[in-house]
């Protein structure tokens, strides 16, 4: 019973650390995708056009468009 009870633990400790790196790398994507939608908004009133900003994003001008149409968060 040893062994099982110290496997477990260790897996258990695994599964929580592995949650733990989840869960912060799911606040980095929140943060990273709220700066990404207040640059662009930034860029296009600065003038950049929309194939600029897409291309440096990586993303399609239809993506920015649709950044650009949503009200931003408060």
């Amino acid at each position: 019973m040893s062994k099982t009870t110290s496997e477990w633990d260790r897996t258990l400790r695994e599964i929580r650390k592995a949650a733990k790196r989840r869960a912060k790398a799911d606040e980095d994507r929140r943060s990273a995708t709220e700066d990404l939608r207040t640059y662009i908004r930034a860029a296009r009133h600065a003038g950049v056009p929309i194939t600029q900003i897409a291309s440096e994003a990586g993303l399609s001008r239809q993506a920015v468009y649709d950044v650009l149409e949503a009200r931003p968060s408060s």
